[in-house]
């Protein structure tokens, strides 16, 4: 199989998996140029309510295919960062859904991620100093957003891989679940996810990711959209709420 990633969409999510076997789903230069308008299309599908960001078989991520460095470190790194900025934006919540190794380029993209779901047993490293690579600026404030500065550090510096139970403890996964249960919770996840109001997810997801000049934006699209009254009708009926915002295509 050549290394590539796949998705497919079922029941308003949309699956991306990361396929490179051979090299524990290493990321070539290709499948780094292919994620960004990968997602441009998944974004303009208004029936794609969240993402899920996994890889094939045991493994998530094991990074950046070390032969794409030796062809230009920076010119890798910037396609590295581009595909994670894009994910990053993406405009509906995201999931990564993480076993085996998570390294890396890996790391990079599961931080990315709104959410990180983790398999017992699973090892995160963040490894540039490794191979004497300056970790980009962008991805450093990411980390130390996600586990504070301390354990970024400690990340960065040594290169180390750390456990689930450390993850879990530094708030670089949100969930850890026993050997064979992870797809089971994801699943379950997913569908709370799409079954929410997609105004709230979309307004809360750029707040919580800083950005500071969208308030009269948002107040706006709440009062002229029905989710709020739809949502209180349907908790005052005792039924499930049926929200109609949806997040605008890209332009």
């Amino acid at each position: 199989m050549e290394p590539q990633l796949s998705y497919r969409v079922t029941g308003h999510v949309a699956t991306v998996v990361i396929r490179n076997p051979a090299k524990r789903n290493a990321m070539t230069s290709a499948m780094w140029r292919s994620l960004p308008p990968l997602l441009d299309r998944l974004a303009a599908d208004a029936d794609v309510r969240a993402l899920v960001l996994t890889g094939e078989g045991g493994t998530f991520c094991a990074g950046a295919d070390i032969s794409s460095l030796r062809e230009g470190p920076q010119e890798a790194q910037g396609l590295a960062v581009a595909a994670e900025e894009a994910l990053a934006a993406f405009p509906k919540p995201t999931l990564a859904a993480v076993r085996g190794h998570c390294v890396g380029g890996g790391a990079q993209l599961a931080a990315a991620c709104d959410l990180r779901l983790a398999e017992e047993g699973t090892l995160f490293g963040v490894t540039p100093a490794k191979l004497g690579i300056v970790y980009p600026a962008s991805s450093t404030r990411r980390l130390v957003s996600l586990v504070g500065p301390a354990t970024a550090k400690y990340l960065l510096f040594s290169g180390e891989l750390i456990d689930t139970e450390r993850a879990l403890r530094t708030g670089l996964v949100d969930e850890v679940l026993p050997a064979g249960d992870l797809d089971k919770r994801v699943d379950a996840l997913t569908g709370v996810l799409v079954s929410r109001s997609r105004l709230t997810q979309a307004a809360a997801k750029e707040f919580a990711d800083g950005r500071t000049d969208r308030d009269a934006h948002w107040a706006e699209r709440a009062r002229a959209a029905s989710d709020t009254a739809e949502g209180v009708t349907a908790f005052l009926e005792r039924r499930a709420p049926r929200f109609t915002w949806s997040v605008p295509a890209p332009e």
